[in-house]
């Protein structure tokens, strides 16, 4: 399963690497492309992580998560 995550705040390569770090600490989480420009992140779950979840792990980190997309 794939889901999109799109996030405000991030603007340069350090927040888009903290942001990758953060979610690739998730045993849930097997993959994680971040995109700077277009202000998203790409996940690939081996197993459900709640939006929820998914939003918390984000905002501790000190970004906001808009929304959230099943691909």
């Amino acid at each position: 399963m794939k889901k999109k995550i799109f996030i405000e705040g991030m603007s340069c390569g350090h927040c888009s690497g903290r942001v990758e770090k953060a979610l690739k600490e998730q045993e849930e989480i097997n993959d994680v492309v971040v995109d700077l420009e277009g202000k998203n992140a790409v996940i690939e779950l081996n197993q459900d992580l709640a939006d929820e979840k998914i939003t918390e792990i984000i905002d501790d980190i000190g970004y906001d998560v808009v929304k959230i997309e099943k691909l």
